[in-house]
């Protein structure tokens, strides 16, 4: 855990993660469900820090079937997805809700909208700064650099991508 800097809270079976557990990445993102051989196995639950969940079925890691869940109670549904499309382009907020007078426009699902910091662009998960090039949450903390300026290291002749794990050959 300290190499991905995951947090793992739960059971182990012959030094491995499995059985009930709670599993927290970086991103603040959280697993919660069943482990096996140190994967998401069996029922489990990814909530993530915008307040949307995804419930699934897990085999060996990989979903076998799952229902995602806005933050705002939207459920996803593959087959009969009718939120913003071309036949009706209200938000689910305008759906749940009603929508505005004439002359007031919402032009978010969020009502009332974010306040967007002067010079900045909301990218869905925070506000991106063109002057820093720097990516913050909502609540004003960092949560990445923009610039995909990524050091080689010399001696292996490999980057070093997303975590000191994962490395790609140059």
């Amino acid at each position: 855990m300290e190499y991905t800097g995951s947090q793992y809270i739960g059971e182990y079976v012959d030094g491995r993660m499995e059985g009930k557990a709670e599993y927290i990445l970086p991103t603040e993102t959280r697993y919660v469900g069943e482990m096996k051989d140190g994967m998401f196995h069996g029922q489990g639950t990814l909530y993530f820090p915008s307040g949307s969940q995804f419930d699934a079925v897990w085999e060996n890691g990989l979903v076998v079937k799952g229902e995602y869940t806005f933050s705002d109670g939207l459920q996803y549904d593959a087959e009969f997805w009718h939120y913003c499309d071309s036949y009706d382009r209200r938000f689910y907020t305008e759906i749940c809700h009603g929508l505005k007078p004439a002359g007031i426009s919402q032009l978010t699902n969020m009502d009332p909208p974010r306040k967007i910091p002067k010079g900045c662009y909301d990218c869905g998960d925070g506000f991106y700064d063109p002057v820093t090039r720097i990516v913050k949450d909502y609540k004003n903390r960092f949560l990445r650099n923009a610039d995909c300026k990524i050091p080689v290291n010399p001696q292996i002749g490999t980057l070093s991508v997303l975590s000191p794990l994962v490395s790609v050959r140059v």
